[in-house]
């Protein structure tokens, strides 16, 4: 998948906000600014000079968020990095955070090292945020030169709290797709996510090793930020991979964790799509044990799992089965505004189920108006539909203001 240097979509100009001067927010005042709907109901109900005073508030709220992640309180901090979190999954806010976004880094860096598991969590995530709004160029990159080896330390130190390394797994994998400018050092980070998935491979007595629920989930993370990386990756190193683990992936077919399961399932179908992909003859000693073992968990019915797990498990490895059998792709087709887009490959599910995990209900949005990530999926610059359109389209009041607000500033820049 291509991956341009262009910088992510611009918000609109902001006006004047009085500083945030008082002294530390409490938790009452970050309950206070938690909330964004009003602001975007103001804007639509006033027309220009509603969206302006909405502009101001979410500035103002913003400034309070960012000034509060270094509160003595952790419980402040967290929810500073929460309503951060919320507002990037939820808003396009390149000019605001490109100009604040070494202190945003700083912020991110200090709750990392010394904040405890739900903070550090909340930190790594808003680092991948950041990186999304900012894009793929100098600025993501010199965010995540000073965030990579705080995410490598947290992830690969065995004493540190384990909810921590399992959010470090997710965002190093977002965060270097994004902001790694080097192809080697990509290469040396999957080499780290190696190091942790690989412990999850049957030893080489046959016998499996003895994990606890939570370790799994970390080697999960790492396994599915590692597929992710290897998306980027030139032909060679594609193969060199896959001779090394698809001989070694099957056997985590057999984990007692559905997540693990589906999430090697899922990374042996990406494996054969990239192999196949640099050479159409490409054969696996193992195809016919491999395609029983997909066969069986996608019918599986098995007493002693839970209902939920076995009907997530059979749908994924029905899909995962085709892939590897037949060299099929259940197509899935996104609607967003008045575009849609196709998820055609498993590099591309990979792509956006990574991106998705950190802008969840906004990914629609982000794909409507984020250039960088619009670029990433190769849609073209974002669209722009007259105002009578978007009212006989059944979409949120939030997507009609935003596409209103960018529609005036595209007309007043051409008047």
């Amino acid at each position: 998948m291509p991956r341009s240097k262009k910088r992510s979509s611009r918000g609109g100009q902001h006006g004047a906000v009085q500083p945030f001067s008082d002294e530390d927010a409490s938790i009452e005042t970050l309950s206070r600014c938690s909330s964004f709907s009003d602001a975007m109901s103001v804007a639509e109900e006033g027309g220009e000079a509603g969206e302006e005073t909405a502009q101001e508030d979410l500035q103002y709220k913003l400034k309070v968020f960012i000034d509060s992640t270094v509160d003595k309180s952790a419980k402040t901090r967290q929810g500073a990095l929460d309503g951060l979190k919320a507002a990037m999954a939820t808003r396009i806010l390149y000019e605001f955070i490109s100009d604040r976004r070494m202190t945003i880094t700083d912020s991110i860096e200090r709750c990392l090292k010394k904040g405890k598991g739900p903070e550090q969590c909340a930190a790594a995530s808003l680092a991948c945020l950041l990186c999304i709004q900012l894009g793929s160029g100098v600025e993501s990159e010199e965010v995540f030169k000073t965030l990579k080896p705080i995410f490598k330390n947290i992830l690969l130190d065995g004493a540190a709290n384990i909810q921590a390394r399992q959010a470090c797994a997710t965002s190093l994998g977002l965060c270097t797709l994004v902001a790694e400018d080097d192809i080697l050092d990509v290469y040396a980070t999957m080499e780290s996510f190696e190091s942790l998935f690989m412990r999850s491979y049957v030893k080489e007595d046959g016998s499996r090793p003895s994990l606890n629920p939570q370790t799994t989930l970390l080697h999960t993370n790492a396994l599915l930020s590692w597929a992710l990386l290897l998306t980027i990756c030139t032909g060679s190193q594609v193969k060199a991979v896959t001779h090394k683990h698809l001989p070694k992936l099957p056997r985590l077919l057999e984990n007692d964790d559905v997540n693990m399961r589906i999430a090697a399932g899922e990374t042996i179908a990406l494996l054969f799509e990239l192999a196949r992909d640099m050479d159409p003859e490409f054969e696996y000693d193992d195809w016919e044990p491999l395609c029983d073992k997909l066969n069986s968990l996608a019918t599986d019915c098995n007493k002693h799992r839970a209902k939920t797990d076995k009907r997530k498990q059979r749908s994924v490895f029905r899909d995962v089965l085709k892939a590897v059998e037949e060299r099929d792709f259940q197509t899935e087709t996104i609607r967003f505004s008045t575009e849609r887009m196709t998820i055609d490959s498993w590099v591309r599910k990979r792509t956006y189920d990574a991106f998705r995990e950190f802008v969840g209900s906004g990914m629609n949005y982000h794909l409507q108006a984020n250039e960088f990530i619009r670029d990433v999926f190769q849609l073209g610059p974002p669209m722009l539909v007259d105002a009578a359109t978007l009212k006989s389209m059944k979409i949120s009041r939030f997507e009609r203001a935003s596409i209103l607000t960018r529609l005036r500033t595209f007309l007043s820049l051409t008047n």
